[in-house]
């Protein structure tokens, strides 16, 4: 999209999600006069993403808490690999609009929403004369299930909708972990198998770190410098 300062078009499965970063110059109250800058998301669903169509908020005058909470965790796993206190006091909002849904969006904008913030702070950079990015690493997520006794990595509609335990993974580059969200739909889980998920999940975040590194280009290199 190319009136955003960054954009990516994720496609995990069938579920498809556009992400688009902009740059406003100006921080939420609590960081005016600080010099530090932010990073913040929003998350939508369009209407017709889904086999039945959703409404939008804003026809219904509800607002959709469950895009609040997903946006959240889009935010706090952008910001934890941001350098917020080299951005000035400048806003960073990445944009997350679910197109087709089929599981997985929550962690497809997660991990699209990384590949268009990095563009965006390239394109804040560049100007400047700097050959870094204000980003200490990568960061990816992705869903897994527990069905019985096996395991299944990047969930669909289908399988989570059946799944005995729901996970969602965000983790660095590096291997550290951002957030962990999983709940038994049914029967508790052990720690042998939360290890199982954790582990099943870090191999499907680095693949998609290797892709995200590949459309990424050259920039991969200005990533954690």
């Amino acid at each position: 999209m190319p009136q955003a300062e960054g954009s990516a078009l994720i496609t995990m499965g069938s579920t498809i999600v556009a992400c688009t970063a902009s740059v406003e110059e100006r921080v939420p109250p609590f960081l005016k006069g600080t010099g530090s800058g932010w990073v913040t998301a929003e998350y939508g669903m369009l209407p017709r993403s889904t086999k039945v169509r959703r409404p939008r908020p804003e026809t219904t005058g509800k607002p959709d808490g469950r895009a609040q909470e997903i946006q959240r965790l889009v935010g706090r796993s952008l910001r934890a690999v941001t350098r917020l206190t080299e951005l000035g006091e400048r806003t960073l909002i990445v944009d997350c609009d679910v197109i087709q849904a089929d599981g997985g969006t929550r962690t497809a904008a997660v991990t699209g929403g990384f590949v268009a913030l990095a563009c965006a702070l390239d394109k804040l950079a560049r100007p400047a004369g700097a050959g870094a990015i204000p980003l200490t690493d990568f960061v990816a997520a992705v869903s897994v299930g527990l069905h019985g006794s096996g395991l299944t990595l990047d969930m669909n509609f289908v399988a989570d909708a059946t799944a005995g335990v729901d996970l969602n993974l965000v983790m660095t580059g590096s291997g550290t972990i951002v957030e962990v969200q999983a709940t038994a739909e049914g029967r508790p889980f052990t720690q042998a198998q939360l290890s199982a998920m954790l582990a099943l999940g870090a191999s499907g975040i680095r693949q998609l770190i290797a892709f995200q590194r590949e459309a990424l280009g050259p920039l991969t290199e200005a990533v954690g410098r």
